[in-house]
């Protein structure tokens, strides 16, 4: 090795937006052919460290094929969440077709963003109500964006952010320790000069006087304020004054240890709710040794959501696995003192059980906001750049956004969202004045069977399926009014990369160029896919 560094590839053999995985000395990286260029950056997404070879180069940008972060091909830089660092980027050299790289002495698999440091002259303030996705990414948003001021999140929880999808998920199921949960340490809020006030309330927002109210009758003025409080889990109806040590919901990490703590291997469990919360938990508790019973009004889980034909590919998944499912079915009470012995049907069937767990959806929290335009379900209603009022905004499960490829107003519970809106939502607070556009992604992991969905449809006239959802492998395709609106796909992760590009890029084919086989590959993709073999629902 020279000054150069090590020869690692030939650029003729890379084709025009493709990637290459190459090693440097025993070190992993990734090479990327852009125009008349190549890069090289660190392999792995710095979200959950999948193979980005694996995924898609749109242009002059890199989509990761797990969970869809998307990061900048000549810089590394982080574009779109749910990664929070950035990709360590490596210098290259081409000489005579060879591709040269050199790397540092020390080598790291990610690189944490440019941030601004906290200016104490700085006097403004800038507040966030909420420690979730959203809050947690507007906070870290700010900051790159160069904010200097007081930057304040606040959170109803005694923990700092967490990584809340795995809630139901790989925590639940055991296979992720407790450590592993945080979004950041300590020491990064510190260093960045971000006050968390935990265990901390409000109880009313003035936006007139830009101030806000607490529980505890402590008040804080703001120059501009983000709102991302979530979401609060529904009850049962009977259950609203109704105590049970053994029934649980599960939004907090606090309510994902108690549910651990009462699944013991063998414990009967009750799962009411065939939602994405209530069947991954229904897998995880069947993963820890429970025996496990959905009980769902719905024909087949995800009905509403994914349609009837990959609802009945989960039940399969799950039965398979031991689950038992209670379809059509309407929980009428429990039975038991302090403690649920029984779930009672309105059919009159009555299971017996040793813990419960609710999952029949959330609704925001947003009771403490007054004087602001609010959807029926209690959202509140934002412009297109997420603002509610003058230095006011909402992000996250709260937030009724005009959907920019519908314009109808549309409210979305899922964490890359809401993470999206927080980092959307920051750009407008210091001033970057910049719309909400993102393409909506969300994915579940059940019995180790993952299936990703890009877009937004909330019903559908037809589907069109790729490939066959009884061997999971599949794209399916949603269609309102002759649009392709959203995907849905398993085993075709590099699929449902390129089809976020798509979407994106408004390079979105008509139902019939997508049935007859017409569709072409994204431009600056290596994607080689058929699009020939369909069938209509």
């Amino acid at each position: 090795m020279d000054g150069k560094g090590t020869a690692v590839a030939k650029l003729s053999e890379i084709n025009h937006g493709e990637m290459k995985e190459v090693s440097v000395d025993g070190t992993k990286v990734l090479l990327a052919h852009v125009g008349e260029n190549c890069y090289a950056l660190g392999p792995h997404c710095t979200h959950y460290g999948a193979p980005l070879v694996k995924g898609t180069l749109s242009g002059e940008r890199i989509v990761c094929p797990w969970h869809h972060a998307c990061f900048d091909v000549k810089t590394g830089d982080l574009e779109e969440p749910p990664a929070f660092d950035a990709l360590p980027r490596f210098d290259v050299t081409i000489e005579n077709d060879e591709i040269f790289v050199r790397l540092p002495e020390t080598v790291s698999d990610r690189r944490t963003p440019a941030m601004a440091n906290r200016d104490l002259q700085d006097k403004r303030a800038f507040v966030i109500l909420g420690g979730g996705a959203a809050g947690y990414m507007a906070a870290q948003t700010l900051r790159e964006d160069g904010f200097a001021g007081r930057l304040v999140m606040i959170t109803r929880e005694s923990r700092l952010p967490y990584d809340r999808p795995n809630l139901s998920k790989e925590y639940l199921s055991g296979h992720a320790d407790p450590e592993w949960m945080p979004l950041r340490p300590e020491e990064f809020f510190e260093e960045h000069g971000i006050e968390v006030l935990r265990e901390k309330e409000a109880i009313g927002v003035d936006a007139a006087d830009k101030t806000i109210t607490f529980s505890d009758g402590e008040k804080l003025q703001y120059d501009s304020l983000l709102i991302a409080t979530g979401g609060t889990p529904r009850k049962l109806p009977f259950q609203s004054d109704i105590a049970y040590k053994n029934a649980f919901l599960l939004r907090s990490l606090s309510d994902s240890d108690a549910i651990i703590a009462a699944a013991h291997k063998g414990k009967r469990a009750i799962v009411i709710g065939a939602s994405f919360i209530g069947m991954e938990t229904a897998a995880s508790l069947r993963t820890r040794g429970c025996e496990v019973t959905v009980v769902t009004p719905d024909d087949v889980p995800f009905q509403r959501i994914l349609g009837t034909e990959i609802g009945r590919m989960f039940k399969d998944i799950h039965e398979q696995k031991g689950v038992r499912f209670k379809l059509g079915a309407t929980v009428a009470g429990f039975q038991g003192d302090g403690k649920v012995e029984a779930v009672l049907l309105e059919n009159g069937e009555r299971l017996e059980t040793d813990l419960v767990v609710v999952g029949v959806g959330v609704r925001p929290a947003t009771d403490f906001i007054q004087g602001v335009e609010s959807h029926k379900d209690g959202g509140i209603i934002t412009n297109e750049y997420l603002e509610i009022a003058d230095h006011l905004y909402a992000a996250g499960d709260i937030a009724h956004f005009p959907d920019p490829r519908t314009g109808e107003l549309t409210r979305i519970e899922h964490w890359r969202t809401a993470l999206q809106q927080g980092r959307t939502a920051a750009h407008n607070m210091v001033g970057n004045r910049t719309a909400y556009t993102a393409v909506p992604f969300f994915w579940t992991m059940q019995f180790g069977k993952s299936l990703r969905y890009v877009g937004h449809v909330k019903d559908w006239d037809k589907i069109l399926f790729q490939g066959d959802a009884d061997k999971h492998d599949f794209l399916a395709f949603y269609v309102k009014d002759n649009r392709i609106l959203a995907v849905a796909g398993m085993n075709r992760d590099r699929d449902m990369a390129i089809w976020e590009e798509r979407i994106r890029n408004d390079q979105i084919p008509s139902p019939d160029q997508l049935s007859d086989g017409r569709v072409q590959p994204l431009k600056g993709s290596t994607d080689s896919s058929s699009f020939s073999a369909y069938k209509l629902l």
